[in-house]
């Protein structure tokens, strides 16, 4: 864990892929918490009494409920992940290697893009066009019977 990595062993995934994910600070932080006090063959994550969580999902559904969010699984966060790394501009490779999705179909279900995403692409082109400082002016003028538009100046 102080190597700040989170390693998935071969054979215990889903698609059977090992990966190792490094932590972002917030994850490490929480990590080191739950680890605190506790000796190196404990495990990390236990109950009140000291004994290791083997199954977490009525756990789960409960914080869930209490926070207002219930239906909520704990796979959603896949989605949400692979959401969030893309609006953060990472790579889809490395979000794929990230999430463990081997085909780009696999991997859209998870990218989903929403309205939001699309106002914000909008949102970056009017800011490229404003940076290169492009003018659709003549575009809109109407050409005479025949003759062809001007192209938009760039200036």
């Amino acid at each position: 864990m102080f190597s700040r990595t989170i390693r998935l062993e071969p054979g215990t995934t889903k698609n059977d892929d090992g990966r190792e994910v490094t932590m972002t600070d917030g994850v490490y932080t929480l990590l080191r918490e739950c680890v605190h006090g506790k000796r190196s063959d404990q495990h990390v994550f236990t109950r009140a009494g000291g004994n290791p969580v083997r199954d977490f999902r009525d756990t789960w559904a409960n914080a869930c409920h209490h926070a207002g969010i219930p239906g909520l699984l704990f796979h959603d966060l896949r989605r949400t992940a692979a959401r969030n790394l893309r609006r953060a501009g990472i790579a889809e490779g490395v979000i794929m290697k990230i999430g463990g999705w081997r085909t780009r179909s696999v991997f859209e279900r998870y990218a989903i893009v929403d309205q939001n995403d699309i106002a914000a692409a909008m949102k970056k082109l009017q800011a490229s066009e404003q940076q290169a400082d492009i003018s659709y002016s003549s575009v809109t003028d109407k050409p005479k019977s025949g003759a062809v538009a001007k192209p938009p100046t760039v200036n």
